[in-house]
């Protein structure tokens, strides 16, 4: 379980470096752009190939892999500024919990069947999130579930959950449907580039519109989040392919591992201020993403 192991920390390791960002005074959004293109060049070299858009764009899987690449940007931003709002421990789990949006859709659109632990560790999850959101501050505004302001505290995880959800959801139907071991790779630095391209575009507008400066630290920070980001990426895929039978169990672990190795290092390097109930969120989601696991497996032997 090495590249599980290296999964968690490279992973984990990238919410952290978001939080770093914020302290040293890194532009966030540079920072990710450069990073997409640090991933793109990173898995080209490594894969010994180089991405071409006029080959990419005859193959059935294009459409999908520009699609996918504006939700890796969206996603990611949406992390990076929940951390900078929320703190690590609670983009963590929003963005691991969301796991139960890509279930919801195999339950619907693949008829893949559910057992009584898989649906109860979903809803688990769901009053996991609500839990770790309960009497956040941010920007002024306190936030309890039921009240009349939402603001920024709720908005950016249920945002992060939402669209890391729907990324997943998103990957594992491209994934059925036109990935394959020998287009793997062409696809994943296709849809890095795209990533870097849409994000390099608002980039230039927004300086050439003098609303930001650009920072060329933000090349070295995207260098320190580009390879840890495509080697967390390469490490999982890894683990799936050494252990193709348990990617149910392999998935949920490793969401649960960083959304462990985030609360921890939140609490102890960075005294991130979590209540009693945030801190129950966490330990429920934990618990929610082994109740997952366990259903999965359990379902695997047709065991409802």
């Amino acid at each position: 379980m090495l590249f599980l192991l290296g999964s968690i920390l490279l992973s984990g390791f990238l919410t952290i470096a978001f939080k770093i960002c914020d302290r040293v005074g890194i532009n966030k959004f540079q920072a990710i752009v450069c990073n997409y293109g640090v991933c793109a060049l990173t898995g080209s070299v490594f894969t010994k190939s180089i991405p071409s858009f006029g080959e990419a764009a005859l193959q059935p899987w294009f459409g999908w892999s520009l699609v996918m690449g504006i939700f890796f940007i969206v996603s990611f931003n949406l992390i990076a500024f929940s951390v900078e709002k929320n703190g690590l421990a609670i983009a963590a789990v929003a963005s691991k919990t969301s796991l139960v949006i890509p279930f919801i859709f195999s339950v619907i659109l693949y008829s893949e069947q559910a057992s009584i632990i898989t649906v109860a560790g979903v809803v688990l999850a769901i009053i996991a999130v609500m839990l770790t959101l309960w009497q956040r501050k941010a920007a002024g505004v306190v936030v309890k579930p039921g009240g009349q302001r939402i603001g920024i505290a709720i908005a950016l995880p249920v945002g992060v959950f939402l669209a890391t959800g729907l990324l997943d959801t998103l990957i594992k139907y491209v994934e059925k449907l036109f990935i394959t071991q020998q287009n793997n790779n062409q696809y994943l630095i296709n849809t890095f580039s795209v990533a870097f391209v849409v994000g390099l575009v608002l980039l230039l507008l927004q300086i050439i519109a003098r609303n930001i400066r650009f920072q060329p630290r933000a090349l070295l920070a995207g260098v320190v989040i580009g390879i840890p980001n495509y080697f967390s990426i390469w490490c999982l895929m890894k683990v799936l392919k050494e252990y193709p039978n348990l990617s149910s169990v392999v998935i949920p672990v490793n969401n649960m591992g960083i959304v462990l190795l985030s609360a921890l290092v939140a609490w102890l390097f960075f005294r991130e201020k979590l209540t009693v109930i945030n801190w129950a969120g966490i330990i429920l989601a934990l618990i929610a993403v082994l109740m997952i696991a366990a259903g999965n497996q359990i379902n695997s032997y047709g065991i409802l």
